[in-house]
C-alpha cells in the first residue's frame, strides 16, 4: 500500500469520530415529520443509540444500514449442501466453481458465521437474494442467484434448510440486526412450454432460440400459444396451483417494451397473470405464510414494474398489515423498479402503495457526479423531485439508496469504465467519496457486498457477483481491486481494507447523528460551473442542521453561502483535515469553505 493510500486511511480514521451534541440520540433530539399510517415521522422520544440499535423489532427503518448479499457468493459455511437436494432432481446440482454462472457453495450458515464482520462494518439489516427452492439448472444458466423458484414454502437446499434460516434470523436479531427477504411475485421458474416453440421434451424446436411475444391484439385474432408441461414436471411447483398454466400469461418472451413488459416471459421465466384475483390471493397467502414461519423484518420485491399496478395496491398493504398483526410493527417493504426517472419510481410508492423503492435515480446521479465527472447540478435536480414520493405511507427519506448491484454492476466497475487509466489512489478516493454521499444524503443506504473490499467486476449480472471467499473463477481473479493488493482468489473479509474502514466510520457517524437519518433535506449551494456543492439535513423544529459540503472535482474549489444568522463549526472532513472555515468566533453573515479535490466536510450548528 503506497504512502498516499496510508495518508488517506489515517485521515479517514479521524473523520466522523469527534463528539457532537447535534443529532446524537442520547441528547433526545426529536424531529417531527408528518406521521404516516405506519407511525413513521410521528413525534417519539429518541432512545439512546445503544437501545435503538439493539431493539431491532421497534427500530424505524430509516435508522438502518443495509447490506445486500448473494448468499452463494458470500461464504461457504456448510460444504455438505453444495450440491443441493438429494431427493428432488429439479433442485440438485449446478456446482461449477470455475464458472461465473455456477453455484459456488455459499450459504445461510456462511452468513451467520460472518455476523461479526457485518456488525463491525456497521450493518443493521441484511438483505439476501431469494432463498426459496429453485429449479437449479435451466437452458440459460444455473440458479446461483435464487430467482428461479419452484417451491415457495422451503429454502433451496444449496443455501441450507428452513431451520438454518430461522437460526440465522435468531442470531442476527440477538445482535439487533434485521433480516430482509428478496421475494418474487412476477414469475416462477421456466417449466411451462409452448407447442409452437418447443419439442415434447421441452427443448426448442430446431432453429428456435426464443418464443416470439404474442400481443393481446394477436390473441384476440386467435394467434396464441398452446402451453404444455413436459413429462415428469407437472407437479414440481409448490403450492400446487402454480402448476396450472391458466394462471400464467403464456404469451411468449418479453421484449421489455409496451404491454410485453407486463405480460411477457421475463427471459423465458413463466410469467404469472398477476391481474387474476386468484393469483393475487395465492401470492398474498404464500408470503403471509413465510412471515408467519420465519418472522423476517421486511421484503425487497423483485421486478415490480413487470407486475400490474393494481396488484401492488392490494398486495403491499395486506402484507404489511399481516406482518404487524404477527408482532412485527416496523415491517418494511421496498420494490425494485428498474428505472432512473423519479416520476416512474414514485408511481409505485404513491398509486402502487409500496412504502419504498430502490432509488435508481440516486444511483445514476451519484455515478454521474462522482465517477463520470458530471455537474453536481444533477443532485440538485434529483432532490428537487422528492415531493413526488410524499403520501400517507411513503416519503423520500424511505427510499433505498445504493451505488451498484448484482444486475447493473459495481462502483469499482463504473469507475474503471469511465477512467481506466486513473490512478489507484483516485479510484479508491472516488469510491469512498460516493459512499459518503450515500450515507450523508436522504434515504436509507444499501451497501453491495464486496464493495467494502474494493471489488470491481467486469460489468453487470454475473460479472458483478464475485466470491467473497477464495474464488476459482478466472474472470473474477484477474480483476484489480480498489485499495488492496489482494484478488478475489483470496479470502476477502479484511477489516483493515480502507473501504471497509471508511464505510464503518460512515456507519458510526450516521448512527451518532439522528439528523443524518431523519433530517429534512435542504439545498444550500449548487452552481453550474463548480464541482463544489452543499446541502443540509435540518431539524425543522429546532432549526439545527448538519451542512454537507462536497467537492467532486479535480481541483480545490470554494463556495460562499449566507449563514442566515446561524453559527457553523466544522464537525469533520475527509480525506484530510482542512483549514476550518467557520463563523463560530465572529458575527460573519456568510460562510466560505474551500475544499481540496475529491473531498467532503460536515459542519454543524449545534452548540459545542
Amino acid at each position: 500500500m503506497n504512502k498516499q493510500i496510508v495518508t488517506i486511511l489515517s485521515a479517514m480514521l479521524l473523520a466522523g469520530c469527534q463528539p457532537s451534541a447535534v443529532g446524537n440520540d442520547a441528547t433526545q433530539v426529536v424531529i417531527p415529520l408528518p406521521a404516516d399510517s405506519a407511525g413513521r415521522g410521528s413525534k417519539v422520544p429518541a432512545k439512546p443509540i445503544s437501545d435503538i440499535y439493539q431493539d431491532y423489532l421497534h427500530r424505524d427503518v430509516r435508522d438502518d444500514i443495509f447490506y445486500f448479499v448473494l448468499p452463494d457468493r458470500f461464504y461457504n459455511g456448510n460444504p455438505s449442501n453444495d450440491n443441493g437436494s438429494i431427493t428432488q432432481q429439479i433442485s440438485a446440482g449446478g456446482v461449477e466453481l470455475t464458472h461465473p454462472r455456477g453455484f459456488h457453495g455459499g450459504d445461510i450458515n456462511g452468513i451467520e458465521q460472518k455476523l461479526d464482520y457485518l456488525q463491525n462494518l456497521g450493518v443493521t439489516a441484511i438483505w439476501m437474494t431469494p432463498l426459496l427452492r429453485n429449479k437449479a439448472i435451466q437452458s440459460d444458466g444455473i440458479a446461483h442467484h435464487g430467482y428461479w423458484i419452484v417451491d415457495f414454502t422451503e429454502i433451496d437446499p444449496h443455501f441450507g434448510s428452513n431451520a438454518d434460516l430461522k437460526q440465522l434470523i435468531n442470531a442476527a436479531h440477538l445482535r439487533g440486526i434485521k433480516v430482509f427477504f428478496d421475494i418474487i411475485t412476477n414469475h416462477t421458474a421456466d417449466v411451462i412450454k409452448y407447442q409452437e416453440c418447443h419439442q415434447a421434451s421441452g427443448e426448442f424446436i430446431a432453429s428456435n432460440t426464443h418464443c416470439e411475444y404474442k400481443s393481446l391484439d394477436k390473441l384476440a385474432k386467435g394467434d396464441s400459444y398452446t402451453p404444455f408441461i413436459p413429462e415428469g414436471q407437472s407437479e414440481v411447483k409448490v403450492p400446487s396451483w402454480l402448476n396450472d398454466p391458466r394462471y400464467y400469461h403464456n404469451q411468449g418472451d418479453s421484449t421489455f417494451k409496451g404491454e410485453s413488459s407486463l405480460n411477457g416471459d421475463f427471459n423465458g421465466l413463466d410469467d404469472l397473470n398477476t391481474a387474476d384475483p386468484a393469483v393475487l390471493a395465492g401470492m398474498i397467502e404464500i408470503y403471509q405464510n413465510l412471515i408467519k414461519e420465519f418472522k423476517p423484518d421486511g421484503f425487497r420485491i423483485d421486478t415490480v414494474k413487470h407486475v400490474d399496478l393494481s396488484f401492488w395496491q392490494t398486495f403491499s398493504p395486506e402484507i404489511v398489515s399481516f406482518a404487524n398483526a404477527q408482532g412485527i410493527p416496523q415491517f418494511h417493504v421496498f420494490g425494485e423498479v428498474y428505472d432512473p426517472d423519479p416520476k416512474v419510481l414514485s408511481l409505485y410508492t404513491t398509486e402502487g402503495q409500496l412504502p419504498s423503492v430502490l432509488d435508481f435515480a440516486f444511483q445514476q446521479t451519484a455515478a454521474d457526479i462522482f465517477y463520470r465527472e458530471k455537474s453536481p447540478i444533477l443532485a440538485q435536480q434529483l432532490f428537487a423531485q422528492d415531493a413526488l414520493y410524499q403520501d400517507s405511507d411513503s416519503q423520500a427519506d424511505l427510499l433505498m439508496t445504493f451505488l451498484g448491484n448484482h444486475d447493473m454492476g459495481r462502483t469499482g466497475y463504473f469507475i474503471n469504465q469511465t477512467a481506466p487509466t486513473m490512478s489507484a489512489e483516485d479510484k479508491l478516493q472516488r469510491s469512498i467519496l460516493s459512499h459518503a454521499f450515500m450515507f450523508l444524503s436522504r434515504g436509507i443506504p444499501v451497501i453491495y457486498y464486496g464493495d467494502e473490499q474494493g471489488f470491481t467486476g467486469d460489468g453487470n449480472d454475473i460479472d458483478a457477483r464475485e466470491d467473497m471467499f477464495s474464488s476459482k473463477v478466472a474472470s473474477y481473479n484477474d480483476n484489480t481491486l480498489l485499495g488492496s493488493q489482494a484478488t478475489t482468489a483470496d479470502d476477502n473479509f479484511d477489516n483493515n481494507h480502507p473501504l471497509y474502514k471508511a464505510i464503518a466510520q460512515l456507519s458510526h457517524l450516521r448512527k451518532q447523528h439522528v439528523l443524518l437519518r431523519r433530517g429534512e433535506y435542504q439545498e444550500r449551494f449548487y452552481q453550474a460551473d463548480k464541482n463544489i456543492f452543499a446541502f443540509a439535513r435540518l431539524d425543522p423544529k429546532t432549526d439545527e442542521e448538519l451542512l454537507m459540503v462536497f467537492n467532486s472535482g479535480e481541483h480545490a474549489q470554494t463556495m460562499t453561502l449566507s449563514t442566515e444568522g446561524k453559527i457553523y463549526r466544522l464537525l469533520t472532513s475527509w480525506p484530510a483535515p482542512i483549514t476550518a472555515a467557520s463563523n463560530a468566533d465572529n458575527t460573519a453573515t456568510t460562510l466560505t469553505v474551500t475544499l481540496p479535490r475529491l473531498s467532503y466536510a460536515i459542519y454543524t450548528t449545534a452548540t459545542p
